[in-house]
């Protein structure tokens, strides 16, 4: 549960919203559907409804490679046809790569595939872990369009995605704790700034 669905430096339905995951791995491949549903009807628009499936390569020092597709699926809701509605989906191709202990660096590159207006952007990112406060995981993440853009509303190649995030868990028992994070996220392009909370809840 976030307090803002903010995804690459955009706000999707201007509410607070629910997202719940469902993941199955198989060796190295993993599958999985993601949602993000607004808890305010004036949000519904920006419901989304995802599939998606990674396969990932882990070398000897502990470094990883994986290559991605996603299945964005937004199911406004007077849409026709739904799922088979096309122009409700956007496909995107992804590569990854995830450094060492020692380089724990993490990269990311992803070019739509099929969109509706036929854009084929390209976003990238790196995100790195920071070790600074015991007990609380803090990264810092840039994320920026490789050009010309509709579906991120670029004029050209541009940042889109400057943040920090801060994790940690709240003892509640024992044997039970909540994670909850915080995210300032700035998108220098839009000229607008968000500050996200978030709580997860897992099995």
């Amino acid at each position: 549960m976030v307090s803002r669905y903010v995804w690459r430096g955009a706000d999707f339905g201007e509410s607070m919203a629910v997202q719940p995951g469902l993941t199955f791995a198989l060796g190295n491949l993993e599958v999985g559907a993601w949602g993000s549903y607004s808890i305010s009807a004036s949000g519904a628009g920006a419901n989304e409804n995802d599939l998606w499936a990674s396969y990932t390569v882990t070398t000897d020092n502990g470094a990883s490679f994986s290559l991605g597709f996603t299945d964005y699926y937004f199911p406004a809701p007077d849409a026709d046809d739904g799922f088979r509605n096309a122009d409700a989906h956007t496909l995107e191709l992804s590569l990854g790569f995830t450094g060492p202990e020692s380089f724990p660096v993490s990269l990311y590159a992803g070019m739509l595939v099929y969109h509706v207006d036929d854009d084929s952007s390209i976003y990238l990112e790196a995100g790195l872990p920071v070790t600074a406060v015991e007990g609380v995981d803090l990264g810092l993440v840039a994320g920026m369009t490789a050009g010309e853009s509709g579906f991120y509303d670029t004029d050209g190649a541009a940042l889109i995605n400057l943040g920090i995030s801060a994790g940690s868990e709240i003892e509640i028992t024992d044997s039970f704790a909540l994670p909850v994070s915080v995210s300032w996220i700035v998108n220098p392009d839009a000229d607008r700034s968000f500050l996200v909370f978030g709580v997860s809840l897992a099995p």
